[in-house]
Parts: C-alpha cells; sequence; structure tokens
C-alpha cells in the first residue's frame, strides 16, 4: 500500500517545519521525513546548545576581565557536567515537542531514512510514499568527509556537544565557526585548546582586520591558533591522539586528548538517491532555481542547508527559505529568494559579527565607498565590561549614505549587527542613524559615532 500526501518534507529543521505548517494550514496534507530525532541541527545540534554553553563561559570571561576593577573571580569555575546537564534541560524536550506539535496541526512524522523511488515517489524505512503536489528537501548538511588519514578520531561538532567530561587538551581541524566557538568555549572551561587551519587567515567570510583582532584575543586566551596547517594524519598514541601536519616551518605535531573535526559541513544528500528522481545536485546541494525549485524536477523544492543557493547557512535563512517555498507551492511560483543584508555572527567572547559587504566585495562591485575603521576598546561601552578586542569597520556609499556593510567586535555585537540589518534592509541611511536618539548608556547608541 502507497501512503499519499500533498507534500513530504524531508528534514524536520527550520526549514522544514516552516514548510510543513503553512502548506498544513493552508489544507493541504502533509508528512515529515526525518533519519535524525525530530528538530534540526539548530535546536539539537548547533546554535541552540551552543548558545548555552556560550553563555556559561562568557559569565566566566566576564568575572576574569573585571578582576582587579571590583571583581573578585577566584574559585570560579566552570563544572562542564553540570553544564551539560543544563544544556539537555533545552534539547532533551525537543524532538516530542516538535513531534507533538507537527500531530497536534495534523502532520504525520516519519523518524527514518527516506530514499526516492520515483520522481514524487519515495521509500520511507521500507513503506512506500508519494507526494501529488510536492517533495521539500530540507535534509540539513553533515560533517564533510575528509582525507586525513586516521580521519576514524575525529569527533564531530555533535561529539563535542555531548561529551560528558571536558578533556584536558583538544585540537580543531580547521579555522571556521565550530573550531572558533568551540574553542573559546573549551579554553575557558580549563582545556588546552589548539586550533590547525590550513589557510592564510580563518573565517575568511569575515572583515580581514576584526579577525586578526580576534585570532590575537584567541591567542592571549592560551589557544594555539596555527595558520597554513595542513594536517596529514591523526593517530592513536596513548590515551589521545597525535595530529601531525604540513606548517610554515615543515612537519610538525600536537598532542590531544581528543580531535575535533571544524573542516566544513557538507549537504546531507548522500542516502536520498536523488538520480532516481532525476533531482540534480551539485558539491552545493540542490541545484534551485530563484524559487528554490529543483532545476531537473518541478515537483521538487529544497530549503536550507541543503539547497545549492549561494545564501548564507544559517538557522534563520533555512526559515525564511521554508517560507518562501511555501509561499511558491501555495500561490504559483512567484516568489523569489533575497539574501541582502542578512547579519552574521561568530559567538566567540567577544562576538564577530557582519552585514552587507566586506571591503572586497564592494571593491569587486565597482562601489564607491567610505570607510571608517577604529579601535574601540577604550569606548565607554567595553571598556566598563573590561573588553581589550574590541572594533568596527563600516562601508558608507558616497553620495547616497547608503550603508554598505557593517563589521562588529566587541561586546554585544551579535545585538547591535541586527540594527545595522535593519537599518540597510530599510533604506535608512548614515545621516538618518546619526540623527536617532538612543538610549544611553547602550551599545546601540554606538551605532551614532560608527557611522
Amino acid at each position: 500500500m502507497t501512503l499519499i500526501f500533498d507534500l513530504v518534507v524531508i528534514g524536520s529543521g527550520a526549514a522544514g517545519s516552516t514548510v510543513a505548517t503553512r502548506c498544513r494550514a493552508a489544507g493541504w496534507t502533509v508528512a515529515v521525513v526525518d533519519k535524525h530525532p525530530f528538530g534540526g541541527t539548530c535546536a539539537l545540534r548547533g546554535c541552540d546548545p551552543k548558545k548555552v554553553l556560550v553563555g556559561a563561559a562568557a559569565a566566566l570571561d566576564a568575572a576574569r576581565v573585571l578582576s582587579g576593577r571590583g571583581v573578585s573571580p577566584n574559585g570560579l569555575a566552570i563544572n562542564w557536567p553540570e553544564l551539560m546537564r543544563f544544556k539537555r534541560t533545552f534539547t532533551d524536550p525537543v524532538p516530542e515537542q516538535r513531534k507533538d506539535a507537527l500531530h497536534r496541526a495534523g502532520i504525520e512524522t516519519f523518524q527514518d531514512v527516506a530514499r526516492f523511488t520515483g520522481p514524487a515517489q519515495l521509500s520511507v524505512g521500507g513503506t512506500a510514499v508519494e507526494a501529488t503536489r510536492a517533495i521539500a528537501i530540507a535534509a540539513g548538511a553533515k560533517p564533510a568527509d575528509l582525507t586525513i588519514a586516521g580521519r576514524e578520531h575525529l569527533l564531530t561538532s555533535d561529539d563535542f556537544l555531548q561529551l560528558p567530561a571536558l578533556p584536558s587538551s583538544m585540537a580543531f581541524v580547521g579555522g571556521g565557526y565550530i573550531a572558533f566557538e568551540f574553542a573559546h568555549i573549551a579554553a575557558r572551561a580549563g582545556a588546552r585548546v589548539a586550533i590547525l587551519h590550513r589557510g592564510d587567515r580563518p573565517l575568511e567570510q569575515f572583515d580581514a582586520d576584526l579577525v586578526e583582532r580576534l585570532v590575537q584575543r584567541t591567542r592571549a586566551l592560551g589557544i594555539d591558533v596555527r595558520l597554513r596547517a595542513d594536517v596529514r594524519a591523526i593517530t592513536a598514541v596513548g590515551h589521545g591522539y597525535r595530529v601531525q601536519f604540513d606548517g610554515d616551518g615543515g612537519g610538525d605535531e600536537i598532542d590531544a586528548d581528543c580531535v575535533v573535526h571544524a573542516a566544513g559541513r557538507v549537504p546531507d544528500l548522500d542516502d536520498l538517491q536523488l538520480d532516481v528522481a532525476r533531482v540534480e545536485r551539485s558539491r552545493d546541494g540542490v541545484r534551485v532555481n530563484g524559487f528554490l525549485q529543483s532545476v531537473s524536477n518541478p515537483k521538487v523544492y529544497a530549503a536550507g542547508d541543503c539547497a545549492a543557493t549561494g545564501g548564507p547557512r544559517l538557522t534563520p535563512v533555512a526559515g525564511y527559505e521554508g517560507k518562501v517555498v511555501a509561499a511558491n507551492l501555495l500561490e504559483g511560483a512567484n516568489t523569489e529568494v533575497d539574501y541582502s543584508a542578512i547579519p552574521s555572527v561568530v559567538f566567540t567572547i567577544p562576538p564577530l559579527a557582519r552585514v552587507g559587504l566586506t571591503e572586497a566585495q564592494a571593491r569587486a562591485a565597482g562601489l564607491r565607498f567610505t570607510t571608517r575603521h577604529e579601535d574601540t576598546s577604550s569606548w565607554y561601552s567595553s571598556r566598563r565590561v573590561g573588553e581589550t578586542a574590541s572594533a568596527f569597520k563600516t562601508l558608507i556609499e558616497e553620495g547616497s549614505g547608503r550603508l554598505l556593510g557593517a563589521h562588529i567586535l566587541g561586546p554585544q555585537a551579535d545585538e547591535t549587527i541586527s540594527l545595522f540589518g535593519i537599518a540597510m534592509r530599510s533604506g535608512v541611511t548614515a545621516d538618518r542613524l546619526k540623527q536617532t536618539i538612543w538610549a544611553y548608556p547602550t551599545h546601540a547608541s554606538d551605532l551614532t559615532y560608527m557611522v
């Protein structure tokens, strides 16, 4: 027997749940399939649990940097097992809560692997399922398969977030979000940490000058940041591991109790047998048009980290793409994606944030602009909390006063960057921002001086 639905969604994260609930609210019959526990990467294995750990690390850091300024941090420490128990109060309830919410909406759920058996047909754990109107793929991403010898010894980011005890030493392979965020957490929790990045600079999507300041702050924490470090092999040595890599001075090695894969993620599509459904894919995911519709199978749409859109792979973007897919399914394919002015944050301590263009991107676009760049560690908003790694850079178009890009490192940068995002998406100029009367003293009031 074949189970028939108007829509089948593969994935239960931000993108998949949004498509499913919106189409169900319009009266469609809907099923959601996920091979993982329901809830998606962000709620279970990404943003949310990570930010819980960041919160503890930030509290510890706040006390330490104010030592000698009225705060005595003696004896203050992170209790890792207790922190993990607290984190699980956020993550453990999610799968059942997500399934219950979908069931209350009248959506069927299947926790199993889905494989295409035809253009609109699937086998879900051996059950035949057909979608009469559409299939939406929102399967997310997984760690990239590295070619390093001994890669079986690598922990994933999922594993890091489940560590029952904190190892005394850790090495992160890669120099992106995962490496820096987790390294900042682990170091403040008491681990000896190294970051091995094979490129000339880490966090390449962010402003180079601010990244350099963050790297200096990271090294000041005692984190060993190695650039141009190409990892060749990981071998078990005693109760730990030896990471061998090629560096500037030739071959080198680092010993650590555990080694974490932080060298990128790829679309999680291999199980789906997309070729059976004539769904084209690239290394970046399902190939889609501006309406997020498969370029080769019009019954298939894709959203989130598994779609080759060119948009940033962020949870709010996945949710937004889910809305676009739902709109195109319910109202006809006339809604295109818009990736302008989307804020992005590295949740280190302090955080690093950006929205809009970098200087290199603005120059490549042939734009004429003025750059404001300043160290803000002496500004009241940073000095009062003892933060020495604090700076900004803004790009303002000549003539129009339009904000082209904003880049912030420092306290509350993750919150402040969204104000720039609002201004940029709303067409608010630098002059209009200067005229705004902000609550003071706040980080938002710094915007007047940043433009």
